[in-house]
């Protein structure tokens, strides 16, 4: 049995979180007895699993002193990190904070896996981010545009997207060009309004310093001091990527992500995210984060459903071989 002892009652309810929830996750998760009684956790059962419930619980305790506000979603979070890894560290991932100054967002990383990606923009020019949907490859890619143009580190934001359904074809769409184009950038719109003001994120639009366009549109063009994000880069073809990457200007920078399972080409078309991931792992200034479902920090079930797709996939892939 491990005791452990907190100096701040107050903090030590939250950790429980509401009618002892956040313990119940650790309890299930882990298969250990955890009794509460006012600061003082008694934690009992399988030794090694306790040594780590106690660390989980020392670790989350230290996020909350730092005044990080915890919930349950981040204590599930937790104990994923560290049961795969206990020489981890929550406070390096999770107090990374990427302040963003019009205070409507502060956006952490949530994983180990979102920590090196988000690692890897800082330190690098071009940076592929690869993984399945829910591992927050293009909300942290925008709030790191977004943090770097606030900070003055570039002049603009550019919001790139294949329109891969009409083939980009977008002539047989009704409507004008923003219509045409709207239902496939908006997934980039809704992060972008979720880290600044309606306002303020129309004004940007308005005067050119942030642009959401297709793909096609980015051709023939040279983007200097620019944060460039391509989304849904498993639906570019070979040209198209290779388009892109050339677009890049002085003091540039971009984010390439994709989810290499979901690629809607025609079955003759390679995806230009794939050619890009076997030829350019050597070139320096060049990274590929490759997230996987532990990564994913939606509704709980994602993973699961994730991880269902895989085994199936594995399934077709066996009888295939046979």
């Amino acid at each position: 049995m491990q005791q452990l002892d907190f100096d701040d009652n107050a903090l030590a309810l939250t950790l429980y979180g509401e009618q002892g929830g956040n313990l119940k996750l650790i309890e299930d998760a882990l298969r250990v007895n955890i009794g509460a009684r006012g600061n003082r956790l008694n934690i009992s059962g399988d030794e090694d699993a306790v040594a780590l419930a106690g660390m989980i619980c020392r670790q989350l305790y230290e996020l909350l002193e730092h005044g990080y506000p915890l919930n349950s979603a981040d204590v599930e979070q937790a104990i994923t990190i560290l049961s795969e890894d206990d020489a981890a560290s929550l406070s390096d991932i999770f107090l990374d904070r990427l302040s963003v100054k019009s205070g409507r967002k502060l956006i952490t990383p949530k994983t180990m896996g979102q920590k090196l990606y988000v690692d890897a923009i800082r330190n690098n020019d071009i940076v592929f981010g690869i993984g399945p949907a829910g591992t927050g490859k293009t909300y942290l890619a925008m709030a790191m545009a977004v943090h770097a143009f606030l900070h003055e580190q570039v002049n603009r934001i550019v919001l790139v997207r294949p329109a891969v359904e009409a083939g980009e074809r977008l002539g047989f769409l009704p409507g004008d060009l923003e219509a045409k184009v709207n239902p496939y950038l908006r997934p980039l719109y809704d992060a972008l309004y979720d880290m600044l003001s309606f306002e303020r994120v129309e004004r940007l639009l308005e005067r050119g310093i942030i642009e959401v366009a297709p793909l096609a549109f980015m051709r023939g063009r040279t983007l200097n001091e620019a944060f460039i994000i391509l989304d849904e880069a498993q639906n570019t073809t070979s040209e198209q990527m290779k388009m892109f990457l050339t677009r890049l200007g002085y003091s540039s920078r971009a984010v390439v992500t994709g989810d290499v399972t979901q690629i809607d080409l025609p079955e003759k078309k390679q995806s230009g995210l794939i050619e890009a991931y076997n030829i350019l792992q050597d070139i320096r200034g060049i990274a590929f984060i490759k997230f996987t479902r532990k990564d994913v920090v939606r509704h709980r079930l994602v993973k699961r459903i994730i991880q269902a797709y895989e085994t199936l996939d594995q399934g077709h892939k066996g009888r295939e071989a046979q």
